[in-house]
């Protein structure tokens, strides 16, 4: 197997603090790899040792088999696309995309026939010059990858892209730039903090948390076989629950919720239900379903699911719980009852 990138036992140190603590892992060639994280986990550090700005404290870092230690940003076989984008206002779209093989000195003809080539494969052949300013979100956007592509990187670096962009410009950008990576064959490596964005354009995402991985893993698999709390928690929504006991194969949540669970060999202390997991149309028909008798306390829609707060009739705890949409809801009303199944299989257990 071709490995653009090998990331080994790489440690980021500033002062004591650990921002990238020995992770190892490896990118394919032509891949869409992203790191998924929260603020401050350590996932920008390692893009900016990738990409050069930073320097390795331990481990080694390894472009198509070479050792990227100590070679400045500039001579590496890696681009980068910041947030802000960084493009040149003052500078049409031709020149800006030109700028870095006007750099490296490349003959006049060459640079016209390589910006013309990239400006037709990002889908702004036409739009030469225009300026930089009269164009869309997404055309920047564009604008701003065919740059960093012209010059041929082994691998394309993007950090938070999207994030300046409104939420409907987003959702069509990240089809936009799956489709591309596709097409162009460069190896992205994608820096985000938004879930949707690492599960629907990336081949496999890394979960990173206080500067180490948490799994590595296809977007499917991270969804639906979580190997941590932590993953189960920040991938997906998912409904978590503290458990106070289990005996017998059931468990009893914080809540006084109980569920039958006997496929486990440990005492967990955490339990997540995806929306999926909970039944309810007919659920007393289906086997390998625990009951749950409840009253409806708030309604919150929330778009595909839809939060209900439920009094637990047998503890008379009250839980806030999101729901798959049902069309049962559409006439349910505070004060109802609500009987709901959750298919056993379906539950996530862990020790912490």
């Amino acid at each position: 197997m071709s490995y653009v990138l090998e990331i080994i036992n790489v440690t980021k140190k500033f002062g004591e603090h650990k921002a990238v603590d020995a992770v190892s892992f490896n990118v394919e060639d032509g891949g869409f790899f992203s790191i998924l994280g929260g603020s401050g986990c350590g996932k920008t550090t390692l893009l900016r040792m990738i990409s050069g700005f930073e320097e390795v404290t331990e481990g080694e870092l390894l472009v198509r088999g070479v050792s990227m230690n100590g070679i400045p940003p500039e001579k590496r076989p890696v681009n980068i696309v910041f947030q802000n984008l960084a493009l040149f206002p003052m500078m049409n779209v031709e020149r800006n995309v030109a700028f870095g093989l006007q750099r490296r000195k490349l003959p006049r003809n060459e640079v016209r026939t390589r910006v013309a080539e990239m400006l037709e494969r990002v889908g702004l052949l036409g739009f030469e010059k225009k300026k930089v300013t009269e164009l869309s979100g997404g055309q920047r956007q564009r604008v701003a990858i065919a740059r960093s592509l012209v010059l041929r990187p082994s691998i394309l670096l993007l950090d938070e892209p999207l994030g300046a962009l409104d939420r409907k410009l987003r959702e069509h950008m990240k089809v936009e730039l799956k489709v591309l990576q596709k097409e162009i064959g460069t190896t992205f490596i994608y820096i985000t903090h938004d879930q949707s964005e690492a599960l629907v354009m990336s081949d496999r995402v890394a979960v990173m948390n206080e500067g180490r991985f948490e799994q590595i893993d296809t977007p499917k698999n991270l969804y639906k076989n979580p190997k941590t709390s932590f993953v189960a928690g920040f991938v997906g929504e998912s409904n978590e629950f503290d458990v106070v006991s289990y005996n017998n194969g059931v468990l009893t949540t914080e809540h006084g919720l109980k569920i039958k669970k006997s496929r486990i060999d440990f005492v967990p202390k955490k339990l997540f239900i995806r929306p999926e997991a909970f039944v309810l149309d007919s659920p007393e028909d289906l086997p390998d379903v625990d009951l749950v008798s409840t009253k409806v306390k708030t309604i919150l829609f929330d778009g595909s699911n839809t939060k209900i707060s439920v009094l637990i009739k047998e503890s008379n705890d009250e839980v806030l719980i999101s729901f798959p949409q049902n069309a049962k809801f559409e006439n349910l009303q505070e004060g109802d009852d609500l009987q709901v199944g959750i298919h056993q299989d379906d539950l996530k257990c862990y020790r912490e």
